[in-house]
This record gives structure tokens, C-alpha cells and sequence, in this order.
């Protein structure tokens, strides 16, 4: 796949693309097949995740991290995604969704595509152990302890694990227990030689969020040795039933998982912050949407745990390995060779800003954009430092969606708000899985008198912004930043994302009205440059569309570029087949969910798409039009989904700066010219990578490179 935007060429494996034929289309865009459906494109997209932890050219210890992240989101995948196609499927019955399906039909397309996804990654598992025994590294499990690591094991069982241990005998208690979707659980069958009547059958909750899940052992001679805590636990099963008196005793990981959707009461005496602590509540006893357990398990223990929790036919009951919660693996540690896993690469200094120096002064200058993990954080944090204490400093606004645990962020802003700063925080407490931390940064910001504004009724604040305003020679003049990922220093040093400084009157004056907006939603406002959603953003984009579809007919060029995380929108969709009908060549990077169908004769010919998935994580979204010549080019925090185009508050930022422009089209073109970690996109999804008889590119590290290059440039004052 061979893509030079310089040229504006386009070709699909080499070959060029055939104009589209008018007479082929027919009723191609009435039909319910001309979109993949989102679950099914999900799964395809962490396949690819289970692929690279299947590389051999990666490191070992990466590899089996990359088994952390892929079982991580499969289990967010099912408490979202699943349990709103179940809801869907008892409300709307038969109604077909995106792609053709019934919610039924879909259902058991997903859990096929599951039970086969698990066979490769318990294969791919089984590789990896049996790779790092290779390096001397060795997971053993109980059975394969020495007399001295059998001791360390009983040593540490009683010291860390017993205690917060509590076994609960399960034909004693009327009412089954209730199993949080977080735990590992351990199903227990306690059994006699010479009386299987007395059988009894236990529970086991191992407190994984207490106790680490991997513990480095005493080694032998070279070889270094990790236990699991379940292993630890099987070990030492006999000590914590041992009154019982039982000849037998056997432990099988079981897991549940949960609907993890909000239900907001609508109880006018509350207020929101009352409701989503409420229904945080609420989350933790939502429907379960899936139950995994171990494949050897015996069948009257199976049976006893479907049947007392109530699992039907219909239900997700899947076998699966011998180990659950596999997302706890993104952490697992390395203890051999550094090689084992990613070098760390020293960031690359911002082009124009300075350490130690006035971050604001640098900005009033000219616009500088980072690049995120290439550039640090840092930058960032340092000018919010400098705002907190400088004396001509008013005001700072911000908006949070989520932030570290231990966040420098909010820790600036608290320290602005002491310095006598006027300090506005709009917070999203409706973001999925960080609602409880976001509540209480929300109450720790005012106790020290900052302004908390949460959200927009009835809309999810997604925008990454910050305004701040500072007294100049009589007048205020405002600084901003606008970002595609969020204030969060920790996932800044593994995700790819943009962040714009700008001192530009266009843009900040449009971001002060923004933060107005939020804190006046009934006053109406004319943005000039900056796009929001839900007001502006769809029509926008469909306008430089349909500015495209203009030039392609008129025998111009007409090109676009369209970077993202997904892409599910169906007019947008639509929009984008009918500018390849009209000869419009579009090039999508999508990450994730992709439900267009590049490449279909008479639908999409002029579309070609691939997935970058490597060490870092796409996130950001870059859009670029060629626009007859002028070349536009957008950062943005919107996704091209129903959710961020019209129930979210997401800006989209045009970049003006002709050397910032350059240094994202580049980036564009090296990511398309990737072919290692790029995969085509298409109407089959077979995840194949891109090949080609080009040179090998790379693109996190050619970007990587590219950066050091031009700073050295720089530098040197060759630029």
C-alpha cells in the first residue's frame, strides 16, 4: 500500500484505484450491509492488539503485556458494549442495528468470535511461558515449587494473603453471594475418598486489588522464578479448610462481569452529584453479561455455580484457561534483560519552548504544538505552574475528563487557587470508570475555593481546553491550549496525542466563549474558528466533503485525510461513499472501530483505511483536506460517532501555523507509509499488515526520528 500525499497519488496494494462507476452504486447506499457493524469491528481491533502480543519481533515481556491490554479491553468490551446490545435486544426485539444484524443474531456472532479469540491467546500464552524459560525466566505454579520456595510461599501466605482471605461455605448460605466483576474468584469443591456425599462447595475471593498478582520467588542457581497469587492460593488450599477434615480439595478461577452502564435517577431533590454517587452504587450490582471459568473445572461444580447464579442458555458462560483477570499481566514485571521489554526512549525537546524559561512569553511568540509521548508533559505542566504564581495572572479554566491518580494537574490548579488566582474547573463526572475519583477531586478542589462547574446538562464535556488570562499594559490577553487527549501526565508517556499552545485572538477568543457557554448554557454564542460539538462540528465536516465532491468533479484534485479512534457515524459514513463515487480519494487512519467498507466496488473504490497498533496508543484525531489547494488541517477530541458529534461537548480546532501544518501532514504521511505495524482495513477484516517492496517504515519510531531531526535543525538555526 503505497501512499505519497505530496503527489496526491492513491493506490490499494500497489495497483491504482478505477474511478468509481456511477451506474455500479445502484441502491448500494439503501442497503443494510454497507456498514460493518461496531461490536464485530471492536473485536477485529483488538485482535490486532492479541497479534502483536503473537510478534516475535517485539520484546517477551512486551508480548505478554500486550496479553494484559487485549484481555483488559475485552472485559471493558462486555461490561459496555455487550450488555447495551443485550438492552437493546429486550427492548427493540428483532430491530436490526448497524451492519444488519439483530441484537440476538449479534450477540452470537460476538461470543463465537470471542471462544476463538481465547483459543489463540491461550495459545499465544503457552508460547510466551514457554519462550521466557529460554531467558531463565520461569511462572511456575504450585506443583513445581522447591522445599525452599515452597517455604517462601507458606511464609507469605500467612503474612499477606490469609488475612484478607474469607472463604465462604456455599450450602450455608440461602442466598448465593454476590460476585463484584472485578475480583478473581476461586470456586472450591471439598471432597472425601470414601463418601462423595459429602461434597461440599466453596468461594474464594482473592483480592487481587489488595495483594500484588505476581511475586518473584527465591531463585535456582541462573533462574529466576514468578509465582501468580492464584498458585499461592492453590498451594496453601489445604491450611484454609484443614478443620473441615476433607481428603481433597480443588480451586477453579471463575470471573463475572457486569453491566457497567450508569442508571441516573431523575429524583429532582438531588443533586447530580448525589445521583452518580448513587448510581456508582447501583453499578456494582449490574446484570451480568459473562461468566468465564476455568475449562477443568468438574462438571458438578460448574453446574452447581450455573444453576445458584441463575445462568441460562442464552447466557455468556465461556470456558476458559486456568488464569482470569489477565489484565493484571499489563504489569507484569521483567526480571530478566533489559531487552525483555521497550526501550525507553529520552523525550524530545518541544521545538521552541525551553525549560526554565517563560512558557507563557514563548507562546505570545508563535503557536507551538507537542506531540505526545515523542515530547513531554512536562511543558504543559510547567506553564500551569508558571500561572499559578504569576502575579499578572487572573484567571484559569479548564476542562477535566480524566486525570492521574496522583495528578500535578490539579495540584497546579489548587496551588493557583492559593495564590489568589481565579481558578474555573469544568469536570465531567460522567467519565465511564473514573466517575468516583472524578467526584472526589471535584470536592477536593472546593475546599480550597476553586469554582467546579459539572458538565452540561444532558451532555458529556469531552473537550480538552485551558484559557488563561493574564493582565497585559492595561488589557487581558488570554493563552490557551486545546488537546486531543486528556490533562492526564500518566497516559501522556504511552498515548499519541496533540496539544496546541497558541497565543492567536482567533482561537482564544473563540475559547473564552466556550468556557462562557459552560458556565451560561442558555446564552448563545458565534464561534469564528474554533468547531464545537454538538453545534457545528457535523455540518462542518460535511461541508469540506462536499467541497471536496465539488473539486473532484470539476477535474481538480481532492483529497482527504482522516486520522481517528473510530468511525461509526452512519451520515458521515454515507457522506464519505458518495465523495468516493464522485473521485474524491480519501485515506482513513482509524485505530479501533472502523464500520466503513473501504475498497467495494461501485461503493467505496476510492477509500483505502489501516490501524496503526504498536507500542504506543493512536488517540489522537487529525483531519486534513486539500481544499483546492489551501491544504486545511484540524486537531480534534471528537471521534466521528453519534456520541462526540451530537450528545458531547468536543472542539475541533483548525491549525494555522504553516510550520505546525507541516509537521502534522508529515506525520500523516508517515503513518500511511507505515508497513510494520500497519494493518489494511477492509470489508473482510482479516487484520493483514501492510507489505510492500518499500523501504521499512516504521511509524511511531520514524516519527520518533523525525522530531529529533528537525529539533537538531533547529537547533542549529538551519531552519
Amino acid at each position: 500500500m503505497q501512499t505519497l500525499i505530496i503527489e496526491y497519488s492513491f493506490t490499494i496494494e500497489g495497483k491504482t484505484a478505477p474511478l468509481p462507476v456511477e451506474k455500479q452504486t445502484g441502491n448500494m447506499l439503501n442497503s443494510d450491509n454497507r456498514f460493518i457493524n461496531r461490536e464485530i469491528s471492536w473485536l477485529s481491533f483488538n485482535e490486532r492488539v492479541l497479534q502483536e502480543a503473537a510478534d516475535k519481533t517485539n520484546p517477551l515481556v512486551q508480548r505478554m503485556r500486550f496479553l494484559g491490554i487485549f484481555s483488559n479491553n475485552r472485559d471493558e468490551f462486555f461490561r459496555v458494549r455487550v450488555a447495551t446490545v443485550r438492552r437493546i435486544g429486550a427492548l427493540r426485539g428483532k430491530q436490526k442495528l448497524l451492519g444488519g444484524e439483530t441484537p440476538q443474531l449479534l450477540l452470537k456472532k460476538i461470543q463465537s468470535i470471542v471462544v476463538n479469540q481465547q483459543s489463540k491467546f491461550e495459545q499465544i500464552y503457552e508460547e510466551l511461558i514457554n519462550d521466557l524459560k529460554k531467558h531463565n525466566i520461569y511462572v511456575v505454579d504450585e506443583t513445581q515449587l522447591t522445599k525452599e520456595q515452597g517455604e517462601f510461599v507458606e511464609r507469605f501466605y500467612h503474612e499477606k494473603v490469609r488475612p484478607v482471605l474469607v472463604p465462604i461455605m456455599l450450602q450455608h448460605t440461602n442466598e448465593f453471594p454476590y460476585l463484584r466483576d472485578k475480583p478473581i474468584y476461586f470456586a472450591v469443591k471439598l471432597s472425601k475418598k470414601n463418601d462423595p456425599q459429602q461434597t461440599k462447595y466453596a468461594l474464594l475471593d482473592l483480592a487481587p486489588e489488595i495483594l500484588p498478582r505476581f511475586v518473584e520467588l527465591p531463585g535456582v542457581g541462573k533462574s529466576k522464578c514468578i509465582i501468580i497469587l492464584d498458585d499461592i492460593v492453590r498451594y496453601c488450599l489445604n491450611d484454609i479448610f484443614s478443620f473441615f477434615n476433607y481428603d481433597y480439595s480443588e480451586a477453579y478461577t471463575i470471573k463475572i462481569t457486569r453491566d457497567a452502564e450508569l442508571d441516573i435517577d431523575d429524583d429532582i431533590s438531588k443533586s447530580f452529584m448525589e445521583k452518580m454517587s448513587l448510581s456508582l452504587e447501583k453499578r456494582k450490582q449490574g446484570q451480568p453479561v459473562r461468566f468465564v471459568y476455568d475449562a477443568n473445572m468438574p462438571v458438578d461444580l460448574l453446574e452447581y455455580f450455573k444453576q445458584r447464579m441463575k445462568f441460562g442458555k442464552d447466557d455468556n458462560v465461556i470456558a476458559g484457561g486456568r488464569y482470569h483477570n489477565f489484565k493484571d499481566f499489563i504489569n507484569f514485571p521483567n526480571i530478566g534483560p533489559s531487552y525483555l521489554e521497550n526501550k525507553i526512549k529520552s523525550p524530545v525537546p518541544a521545538m521552541h519552548l525551553y525549560y526554565h524559561q517563560s512558557i507563557l512569553k514563548e507562546i505570545k511568540k508563535r503557536d507551538h504544538m507537542l506531540h505526545y509521548p515523542y515530547q513531554s508533559f512536562r511543558y504543559f505542566i510547567d506553564m500551569l505552574r508558571e500561572a499559578a504564581i504569576d502575579p499578572k495572572v487572573s484567571e484559569i479554566q479548564i476542562t477535566l475528563y480524566r486525570v492521574a491518580k496522583k495528578s500535578m494537574v490539579i495540584n497546579s490548579l489548587i496551588n493557583a487557587a492559593r495564590n489568589g488566582k481565579k481558578v474555573v474547573v469544568v469536570i465531567e463526572l460522567q467519565a465511564r470508570f473514573d466517575e468516583k475519583a472524578n467526584i472526589q477531586w471535584s470536592n477536593r478542589m472546593q475546599e480550597v475555593g476553586i469554582k467546579v462547574i459539572h458538565g452540561v446538562s444532558g451532555l458529556k464535556v469531552h473537550s480538552k481546553l485551558l484559557l488563561i488570562s493574564r493582565q497585559e499594559k492595561q488589557s487581558t490577553e488570554r493563552y490557551a491550549y486545546i488537546g486531543t487527549g486528556n490533562f492526564q501526565e500518566d497516559t501522556s508517556g504511552i498515548y499519541c496525542d496533540e496539544g496546541l499552545f497558541t497565543y492567536d485572538k482567533r482561537i482564544t477568543s473563540d475559547v473564552a466563549k466556550v468556557f462562557e457557554f459552560f458556565d451560561k448554557n442558555y446564552k448563545q454564542h458565534i464561534f469564528n474558528h474554533i468547531i464545537l460539538s454538538p453545534f457545528s462540528t457535523r455540518k462542518h465536516f460535511i461541508d469540506h466533503i462536499d467541497k471536496e465532491i465539488r473539486n473532484a468533479k470539476a477535474g481538480e484534485n481532492a483529497f482527504m485525510i482522516i486520522k481517528m479512534n473510530s468511525m461509526v457515524d452512519e451520515e458521515m459514513m454515507d457522506k464519505l461513499y458518495e465523495a468516493s463515487q464522485a473521485g474524491v480519494k480519501i485515506q482513513l487512519i482509524i485505530r479501533g472501530i472502523c464500520s466503513i467498507k473501504p475498497g467495494v466496488p461501485g461503493l467505496s473504490d476510492n477509500i483505502e483505511a489501516i490501524s496503526i497498533v504498536d507500542k504506543f496508543l493512536e488517540h489522537s484525531r487529525i483531519f486534513y483536506f486539500y481544499d483546492g489547494g489551501k491544504e486545511s488541517i484540524y486537531i480534534s477530541s471528537a471521534d466521528w460517532m453519534v456520541r462526540n458529534l451530537d450528545r458531547r461537548i468536543e472542539v475541533t480546532c483548525p491549525v494555522y501555523d504553516p510550520e505546525i501544518k507541516r509537521e502534522l501532514i508529515q506525520m500523516l504521511q508517515i503513518q500511511l507509509k507505515d508497513n510494520v505495524k500497519a494493518r489494511i482495513l477492509d470489508e473482510i477484516q482479516d487484520n493483514k499488515y501492510v507489505v510492500n517492496n518499500h523501504k521499512s517504515v516504521r511509524a511511531q519510531d520514524a516519527f520518533y526520528y523525525y522530531l529529533k531531526k528537525r529539533k537538531k535543525r533547529i537547533d542549529n538555526k538551519i531552519e
